[in-house]
């Protein structure tokens, strides 16, 4: 899948039922569901699970616990927007 025809995808109710758990997180992230996104990701162990993780508590403001998480991803919170970094999540994780 390309990020076009995810971003098409935000017009629906529901992700498909085949994506996985990050790329799930990352639709509702932009359907404005930060809890059920955060649900989603937050008893995953790995490293890109850590980086979707850190983005979401830098979007929520906790930027104490967002650094946490970006230590765990192996990466340091970046100096773009939002709106770059979920991209480069969808990027990376398609």
């Amino acid at each position: 899948m390309q990020m076009e025809m995810f971003k098409e995808s935000l017009s629906g109710a529901t992700p498909q039922m085949d994506w996985s758990p990050y790329i799930k997180a990352l639709w509702f992230d932009a359907k404005e569901n930060w809890s059920k996104a955060h649900e989603l990701i937050q008893d995953l162990t790995d490293k890109n699970a850590a980086w979707i993780h850190a983005y979401l508590h830098r979007k929520e403001g906790d930027i104490g616990n967002a650094d946490y998480w970006y230590w765990k991803a192996g990466k340091k919170r970046p100096d773009i927007s939002l709106n770059e970094e979920w991209e480069q999540l969808v990027i990376a994780l398609l």
